[in-house]
């Protein structure tokens, strides 16, 4: 007689057990189809960059790279201060696997230059977007903030051949005051095209140089050419700068592009190593 209270009570609980799963199913069924519809739609993590590591800066130049450069090294007598000439001073930065620079001043007899080399590595944080797209995007930013004239016409009637140029009108001077009264020799009223600010093409990934004349005082020409480039997902910017000693005297434009330009194919081909 127990045995006959006890299985009915059992095929009930049953029961309502498989009514239970059936309406589940009745009112989940798009419930139980979605996990398979996510898994197959989800899209696969973008591409990291080439460099997950930066160069030690302050040791990237070499000695006869920074002679070149900052001549005024040469001209240091004491060996320990020439030696701390040459060792530069690291930038401060508080993540040395994302950013880091090294800088140099040196005076010499005919002027003060100033020499920053600076590495930053970009990582991007969305998964959908890789680290080179996301240094290309910041890349494009510093291109705009440079604020890079149009090419003007060459003697030739075309424009400079170095690259193309953003619409917007460059906060950089289009015109070379005159040179130096000790030189004697005048210097034309504009910039030729092959050393306007401009977009480079040999340079990275892609590259631009910028050249600015300011004034310290009255008369003093303090000179700043930037060289700008991107690798992958490495941005590399150099800042030269110098100043003459001479009242009225003028840095040389061609000069100091030439340089940092020469610094910045180093500076690539030792990345690209």
């Amino acid at each position: 007689m127990q045995r006959k209270a006890y299985v009915p009570g059992v095929v009930a609980l049953l029961a309502a057990l498989l009514a239970g799963c059936t309406g589940g199913s009745d009112n989940g069924g798009e419930t139980d189809n979605s996990n398979p519809g996510q898994a197959g739609t989800a899209s696969a993590a973008a591409q990291p960059g080439k460099y997950t590591t930066l160069p030690e800066p302050c040791g990237a130049l070499g000695r006869s790279t920074l002679d070149s450069l900052l001549p005024g090294i040469r001209e240091i007598t004491d060996e320990q201060q020439r030696e701390t000439a040459y060792a530069g001073e690291a930038t401060l930065t508080f993540d040395t696997d994302r950013k880091v620079g090294c800088r140099w001043k040196v005076q010499s007899a005919d002027a003060t230059d100033h020499l920053l080399v600076d590495f930053e590595r970009v990582v991007s944080y969305d998964n959908a977007v890789s680290d080179d797209a996301e240094a290309e995007e910041l890349f494009a930013r510093k291109v705009t903030a440079a604020d890079l004239p149009e090419p003007i016409a060459s003697e030739t009637g075309t424009a400079s051949p170095s690259g193309t140029a953003s619409p917007s009108t460059s906060s950089s001077p289009s015109s070379t005051p005159t040179s130096s009264p000790a030189s004697g020799s005048p210097s034309p009223s504009t910039t030729p095209a092959d050393l306007q600010p401009r977009l480079l093409e040999d340079l990275g990934d892609e590259a631009f140089v910028d050249d600015a004349l300011g004034s310290s005082g009255s008369t003093a020409k303090q000179r700043t050419v930037t060289v700008a480039f991107r690798t992958s997902n490495v941005i590399v910017t150099i800042e030269y700068e110098e100043q003459p000693a001479t009242v009225g005297a003028v840095p040389d434009s061609e000069e100091m592009q030439d340089k940092a330009r020469k610094l910045a194919a180093q500076l690539a081909d030792s990345l690209a190593g």
